[in-house]
């Protein structure tokens, strides 16, 4: 953290008066100085203003001085002495003093009563100052300085500028709390300020609180200025259900302008000591980040196997002379329960898997070109997902080939393999040319597109015991056409029932069809269900991946409308819309032997948005045919003068689930009968100092809260603290998977987190620092709206 700014105490009090052109004017009349009329603003007086964004004189030394004065007494060329309301400027700098003193033959200046002295950076205020001219040494007593650009002020006994940006202060104190607020303050005997180096060193400093001294070094450097530097950070204290008590002290290096560390000793008492680590770096291939953490010999699950825990993350994303881009999101922990047991920054409990994945790109204006190594470590024990290994990928691209006409190439090579001995692994090549006619103009648009999926797989068969997988076969070539015309229109009016709004209708239609074309044979490497709400209804692919091209002959048709208020601000969004079949593929009849149905499930979502205090936002898919909600979600939200209330639901059935994720999660490990949660959020600004938050969310499937949260910050001008409660549901016993004879286990924590403000902190309304979400909260806020505001 800096604690000084570039110019420190008196950075020049080279009193103005080192140059030889000298204009004296001498007031023997007081003038009388007029306050400002009622209504108008009061001029700050120069000595106190920031001028640091002024452009500054190539040579500021050799600038004209101005001196006003009640009286001057000159005598014999030995010495002129100004006195009475003494007034010197020389560019940005700026000196009052009641008494200056220039003595001649020495070549001395000496500022007596009241010496006030300003750079437009900082400001001083002194009994005494003395300016020798041949040396441009200077000398002040009693000093204390504020700085005029940033919070801070502070004392010195004896002040000496030793060179041209170097001054040594004796007994001297520091804080960046305002005039009148002694929270705290750093003294040392000795203070050594280099504005060359940036830094400055204190000699036996000690920190204290209300002016009683609370700690104590011997020697401490720290940046003035923006320059980083090496050295501790604000530690956080904590007391937890789990882990007892914690305190992390984090350390700063600063090892190069490009590159830095952050180190974090953690101490747990049930678990012992964990070392924690990030490095940045900036280089001309781009950014990155690689975090570690390490805990040795964890002593609270030693007997479960689990001794040494680590995890690792890598990050890097950059652009290489315009055309490469290179991508790398590396993560791996040493075990599947890590982070059940640990809270890390590698990660969330809630994480199922760990993305380990590298790419390059090149780019040009018409073509691009990829290679891509994706692998994952599973955090479960059933689940062994396929690794690409690698895929390379090429795409061209011919916009406006011919008038109203584009023109595409997607094409990819990839390897498949698994530690799964059941599942094959396999080589599949891609090639997908596509021409596309897009029209459109202000009041809507219609594009149709036509492609061809071409396909073929070489998988291997050797030693795959899965009976489902009978059907596959070791080479399999697929050739399937797609065409898709998309069109839809905007209508606006002047609503009738309400006055001064403008609503509009935006009615779209899509036809898709895709033959039915046997893939049994095919296994599927990269295809999951996308997510089937109210903008899914206009997509052409119903999976990802091509591995599992669906067969389609439907109809989609929805519609959005938009209520504008006068200044054109949407108030309230509603979209409905769903797909007709017109034929069903035979892979869509269910196990019943019933016949499926011809209408898709309805997909609605609506946004409200009433006079900016109270916000809606809601979603569900409702089928017909059950006639039940398979899945829906609402967030209903109320904003006061300083503060918040949300309410929020999310319901999904357990059928939904297993259709969309079921082939990749095991849903019933984690659910029971599906997804229905209540939450339950709220913040409020108590004082201007004084903020508090807290949130609540409940199962309502199993009866069983998941989280309770809770928050109160101060934050004064000068210094934070904060305290956050938290307690979570962490883990079930033995399983949830034996449920409802498993037991929930909660980890409850207690965190204090504290801090200075100023020199280089900023803390914002929601920092973590201060206490905001230090509990590692997996839910949180959420936006309840997507207006366009």
């Amino acid at each position: 953290m800096p604690f000084f700014p570039r110019t420190f105490i008196a950075a020049s009090i080279s009193t103005a008066l080192l140059v030889p052109q000298t204009n004296a004017e001498v007031v023997l009349d007081e003038e009388v100085k007029e306050m400002p009329a009622f209504g108008q603003c009061q001029i700050l007086d120069p000595i106190d203003q920031c001028l640091v964004n002024r452009p500054e004189a190539e040579n500021p030394n050799e600038l004209p001085i101005d001196v006003e004065a009640n009286s001057l007494e000159a005598l014999n060329n030995q010495k002129s002495v100004y006195k009475g309301d003494v007034i010197i400027t020389q560019g940005k700098k700026r000196m009052t003093a009641d008494e200056v003193t220039l003595h001649q033959q020495d070549n001395v200046v000496v500022a007596k009563g009241n010496v006030h002295f300003s750079d437009g950076e900082i400001k001083t205020i002194s009994d005494k100052a003395t300016n020798d001219l041949n040396t441009d040494e200077l000398t002040a007593e009693n000093t204390q300085y504020n700085f005029l650009c940033e919070p801070g002020r502070g004392e010195a006994v004896f002040m000496a500028k030793t060179g041209k940006a170097v001054y040594e202060i004796e007994d001297g104190s520091i804080t960046s709390c305002p005039e009148g607020d002694n929270a705290w303050r750093m003294r040392a005997t000795s203070i050594d300020i280099d504005q060359n180096k940036e830094q400055a060193t204190f000699y036996n400093p000690r920190f204290e609180i209300q002016n009683v001294p609370v700690f104590y070094l011997p020697f401490l450097t720290v940046p003035i200025g923006d320059t980083r530097k090496t050295g501790f950070l604000y530690p956080t204290v904590s007391y937890g259900s789990s882990d007892g008590f914690e305190m992390e002290v984090p350390i700063y290096w600063n090892l190069a302008p490009n590159y830095d560390l952050e180190t974090t000793i953690k101490y747990m008492q049930e678990r012992g000591t964990q070392l924690n680590s990030e490095f940045r770096y900036l280089s001309d291939l781009g950014t990155g980040n690689i975090k570690s953490e390490y805990l040795p010999d964890d002593k609270k699950y030693t007997d479960d196997g689990y001794a040494d825990r680590w995890g690792f993350q890598y990050q890097h994303n950059g652009i290489f002379q315009q055309a490469w881009k290179f991508e790398i999101d590396y993560s791996q922990v040493s075990d599947i329960r890590y982070f059940s047991h640990i809270d890390s920054d590698i990660g969330n409990r809630e994480d199922g898997q760990l993305l380990q994945e590298g790419q390059a790109t090149y780019r040009s204006e018409s073509w691009d070109a990829a290679i891509l190594v994706r692998d994952f470590q599973v955090l479960s024990e059933n689940n062994l997902p396929y690794r690409l290994m690698p895929q390379l990928e090429f795409n061209y691209y011919a916009p406006a080939v011919m008038k109203h006409l584009d023109f595409d190439v997607i094409s990819h090579i990839s390897r498949f393999e698994t530690d799964d001995d059941s599942k094959p692994s396999a080589t599949r090549v891609h090639i997908e040319p596509g021409i596309t006619i897009p029209l459109a103009n202000t009041w809507g648009s219609w594009t149709t597109e036509a492609r061809l999926l071409g396909t073929y797989y070489q998988q291997n068969l050797d030693g795959v015991t899965a009976p489902e997988l009978g059907d596959l076969e070791e080479n399999v070539s697929r050739l399937i056409p797609e065409f898709r015309t998309h069109a839809g229109i905007v209508l606006e009016r002047d609503t009738v029932v309400l006055d001064s709004y403008t609503q509009t209708l935006e009615p779209q239609v899509q036809y898709l069809y895709v033959p039915d074309e046997y893939q049994e044979d095919i296994y599927y490497y990269d295809s999951t269900q996308l997510q089937t709400d109210y903008y899914g209804l206009f997509r052409s692919r119903k999976y990802s991946g091509v591995d599992r091209i669906e067969a389609a002959n439907q109809f989609s048709y929805g519609a959005s409308s938009r209520f504008f208020d006068d200044a054109y601000k949407e108030r309230l969004n509603i979209s409905f819309g769903q797909i007709f079949y017109l034929n069903k593929s035979e892979d869509d009849i269910p196990e019943s032997g019933n016949k499926p149905s011809d209408y898709s499930a309805w997909a609605v979502e609506m946004d409200f948005n009433y006079d900016d205090y109270l916000f809606y936002h809601g979603g569900i898919q409702y089928d017909i045919e059950s006639s039940e909600v398979q899945l829906g979600n609402s967030t209903l939200e109320y904003r006061f003068s300083g503060g918040y209330v949300q309410t929020n639901y999310r319901y999904v059935t357990k059928a939904y689930l297993d259709n969309t994720v079921g082939d990749t999660v095991p849903v019933g490990d984690i659910t029971e009968d599906g997804i229905s949660q209540l939450g339950l959020l709220g913040g409020y600004q108590i004082t201007p100092k004084w903020h508090a938050s807290a949130q609540y969310f409940y199962d309502l499937t199993i009866e069983e809260e998941l989280e309770w949260l809770a928050t109160l910050r101060y934050r004064s001008d000068c210094w934070y603290i904060g305290f956050t409660y938290s307690n979570q549901l962490i883990s079930w016993t033995p399983g949830f998977s034996h449920y409802p004879d498993s037991t929930p286990e909660y980890e409850k924590n207690l965190s204090i987190n504290f801090g200075i403000v100023g020199f280089g902190t900023t803390i914002g309304s929601d920092s973590s620092a201060a206490g905001a979400s230090s509990a590692g909260n997996s839910l949180g806020y959420g936006r309840p709206f997507f207006l366009n505001n």
